[in-house]
């Protein structure tokens, strides 16, 4: 087998063999990369998304809401 590859001088093939020989590392770090990413993505998301109601609430009666 050849020996590892070097990171600066081709990463994809770096990033190919650290998936297959160091998977737990390889993929912790895939995965702890994606959490900023969802931090910065996901409010303006789901502020899209998400659906308001435009009829008023019910008021609640009942539990000692008196």
């Amino acid at each position: 087998m050849s020996a590892t590859p070097r990171f600066f001088s081709q990463p994809v093939r770096y990033l190919r063999w650290a998936a297959v020989e160091k998977p737990a590392i390889f993929f912790s770090i895939v995965i702890g990369s994606a959490g900023p990413v969802v931090l910065l993505a996901a409010p303006p998301i789901r502020r899209a998304i998400r659906t308001v109601p435009t009829t008023p609430r019910k008021p609640l009666s009942g539990y000692d809401d008196e």
